[in-house]
This record gives structure tokens, C-alpha cells and sequence, in this order.
């Protein structure tokens, strides 16, 4: 088997994979952005809470290790 045919093999897998993942619902179909919805963004309040939160982390993280 050459290289160009196991490639074209897998294409063709990963083409009928991504058909079952969107019958199931999971993405349109397009190959850009793999693993996040299109559309999907945070707020910018839900973003500060998130910053705030880590923010929060690191100072702690910071206070046990001086």
C-alpha cells in the first residue's frame, strides 16, 4: 500500500465519520474550527467572571508557595 493510498483511505474515514457526527447533531459538517461549535462564544461578563476566578487562583497559588 503506498503512502497516497492510506491517506485516501483515511479521508474517506474520517468523511464518513464526520457524516454520523452531524446525523447525531454535532456540526454542520464543515471541517474548519474542529472542536468548537461555530457560534458558540462567551459573554464578556461570563469572560470576566472566568478571569476573576483564575486571577483568584494564581494569588493563592502564589501565597503557598512564599
Amino acid at each position: 500500500m503506498t503512502i497516497s493510498t492510506i491517506i485516501q483511505s483515511l479521508e474517506e474515514q474520517r468523511d464518513r465519520i464526520d457524516e454520523a457526527i452531524s446525523a447525531l447533531g454535532g456540526s454542520t459538517g464543515t471541517r474548519g474550527g474542529r472542536g468548537r461549535r461555530s457560534g458558540w462564544r462567551l459573554s464578556a461578563a461570563a469572560r470576566r467572571k472566568i478571569s476573576l476566578a483564575q486571577k483568584k487562583r494564581w494569588a493563592e497559588r502564589k501565597k503557598k508557595g512564599a
